[in-house]
């Protein structure tokens, strides 16, 4: 019987013709690898080496850099070809055993619990295949529950649709070029913060200042508690039974975390427009600067109050401070993560069994604060600095969703 043929939706115009379908048995050799513990790798060891829960943890789909070295001796180990495929051969779960990697370097000793493909076909198009698009099937043929098991005779019997070497070679090419824009961009992210961390350690002990317009010295920074800066309170409760499944977004610290880390929270939770209003009349609701601060869970997470945001909070967990237009509240967030702010809220929240921030605690939290203008200079410098990570955090989700829609459009 002639064997089935394939093509993918998307391919490189200088390829034509299907693609062959076979078994991974047909075009690969399997071995495996010998164990390595935890204790033989050494930092000053002489011979590179790949243990199987670094795929989970470290590895990609191609593994030119190795972090690991051992002096166990050569001659009792399983090293590497270039261009071999390691799978695990036994994990947590069947999904993640499911992950294939291409070693580029001969040499590398390759610990036990890891299944060795050997191929004449490119094994970094192998190893993005079959992590995008054979990953459900290799899980499907793993077994166990409790510890999951991964065997080559499995192996071998995965079905396939494989092209042309040189068609191999060019899509491999090309998702290599993506993954390394990836983590070039995830490279200029890292030293974004690095900066950032750095800068504000500076900033914040003053070692720092920034000027006025007239290049003149600011005056010096005044110790205050939050307490005179801010009206501290609290919304008024709301019981559980009042929540609804639409109208008016009601906040949990959970909530606030996810807004200060990314300005967007799907909501599961809301109150009545009707209770909105009653509440809004009655005690107000916040407004444009105003911050909530988590009192329970991941503490002392703060979050800015942008302008027409229509929602309420939950008592207790959420902390209010009132603006009065005297501080700039982007100077507070900033201010908050800083050892000078995280400190005071850790040492108050391990007086108490489950650690809170209070009320009567952010009322005596003392802050360092320069004047109203040096505030806003600083907040603008480090929100420049936000703005570049934000950005590049973007620049790397666009290019993943990219990738993933290349990937399956150009696998079969």
């Amino acid at each position: 019987m002639e064997k089935q043929k394939k093509m993918p939706q998307l391919r490189f115009p200088e390829f034509a013709g299907a693609w062959e379908s076979m078994k991974l048995g047909s075009i690969a050799k399997f071995s495996k690898g010998k164990g390595i513990s935890k204790n033989d790798i050494s930092e000053v060891g002489d011979t590179e080496c790949i243990r199987y829960g670094q795929l989970y943890t470290h590895y990609h789909e191609l593994i030119n850099e190795v972090i690991s070295k051992t002096n166990i001796a050569a001659k009792d180990l399983v090293l590497s070809e270039e261009n071999d495929v390691i799978i695990p051969a036994s994990g947590e779960t069947h999904i993640d055993i499911a992950t294939a990697s291409c070693v580029l370097k001969s040499g590398i000793a390759l610990g036990g619990d890891l299944n060795i493909i050997k191929t004449k076909n490119n094994g970094v198009f192998l190893s993005f295949y079959l992590n995008y698009k054979k990953k459900l099937d290799i899980a499907n043929l793993a077994q166990g529950i409790s510890v999951v098991h991964l065997y080559s005779n499995q192996l071998a019997l995965l079905s396939l649709n494989i092209p042309t070497l040189p068609e191999q070679q060019k899509i491999a090419s090309f998702f290599t070029a993506i993954d390394q824009k990836i983590f070039q961009l995830k490279r200029k992210k890292d030293l974004l913060e690095q900066y950032k961390k750095g800068v504000m350690q500076k900033i914040f002990s003053q070692e720092i200042r920034f000027k006025d317009n007239d290049g003149k010295e600011f005056q010096k920074w005044e110790k205050k508690k939050l307490g005179e800066v801010y009206n501290i309170t609290s919304s008024k409760r709301v019981f559980q039974d009042e929540w609804t499944k639409s109208g008016v977004p009601f906040y949990r610290a959970r909530e606030i975390v996810k807004l200060s880390e990314s300005g967007y929270v799907d909501n599961e939770l809301f109150i009545s427009n009707e209770m909105y209003d009653e509440y809004k009349s009655k005690y107000g609701v916040p407004q444009k600067n105003d911050l909530l601060v988590t009192g329970v869970g991941t503490i002392g997470v703060l979050y800015v109050v942008k302008e027409n945001e229509k929602f309420y909070f939950k008592d207790g967990n959420i902390i209010w401070f009132k603006s009065s237009g005297s501080i700039n509240s982007q100077f507070v967030k900033h201010l908050f993560r800083t050892r000078i702010i995280r400190k005071q809220i850790e040492d108050n929240a391990s007086i108490t069994t489950v650690g809170t921030y209070t009320i009567e605690s952010a009322n005596k939290t003392v802050v360092p604060f320069p004047n109203i203008r040096e505030q806003t200079k600083i907040a603008n410098f480090l929100s420049a600095i936000d703005d570049k990570i934000n950005h590049t955090q973007e620049q790397i989700e666009k290019t993943m969703i990219w990738k993933k829609g290349l990937l399956q459009q150009m696998f079969v």
